[in-house]
């Protein structure tokens, strides 16, 4: 079986999206929560995407950059200029220590959060307050990515249908 260069190449894929159910971050979701076949209240949900391939590059980066801000850390703990010490401290944050798969699952949270979106300072409170909900988040997210992009026509960035066809008139 000969691999068809052409055809995959003039394919348009799609980053693969899907919806994570977050029950014990119901708390922080507004809104009244969808009813499912039943009645009762479906759980809000989280919707992330499958990473390209510069943004898997990106998350790696952000092992080498955590070990980086690690060693700085540990230059300034033995440092002696006070004032310089602690001002630069406060440039790269308290210091302590995060672990590279923290760092790593932090940045890939940011890239790929469909909705809501999620900004870093997000991303590391979630990782401290609900790790376990951030751990199923960042594993559905390499799932995704695993599964490569989707082959089809890209989807519209809304439900509304596309509109008619211009007008001919100049006004």
């Amino acid at each position: 079986m000969e691999f068809d260069i052409n055809k995959f190449t003039g394919t348009t894929f799609t980053p693969r999206e899907e919806d994570v159910p977050v029950k014990d971050l119901a708390a922080f979701f507004t809104g009244e929560p969808e009813k499912d076949e039943h009645g009762h209240d479906k759980p809000p949900v989280w919707r992330v995407r499958g990473l390209t391939g510069a943004e898997l590059a990106k998350v790696n980066e952000a092992v080498e950059m955590n070990r980086n801000r690690a060693a700085i850390a540990e230059a300034l703990a033995s440092g002696k200029d006070q004032k310089i010490t602690e001002a630069l401290r406060e440039l790269i944050g308290n210091g302590e220590a995060v672990p590279d798969d923290t760092a790593k699952r932090i940045e890939m949270l940011t890239l790929a959060s469909v909705s809501p979106a999620c900004p870093g300072n997000l991303a590391v409170k979630l990782a401290e307050a609900f790790p376990i909900e951030f751990t199923q988040l960042t594993n559905k997210i390499m799932q995704l990515t695993g599964l490569g992009g989707e082959p089809g026509k890209p989807k519209r960035s809304s439900g509304k249908t596309k509109s008619g066809s211009r007008s001919a008139s100049a006004t």
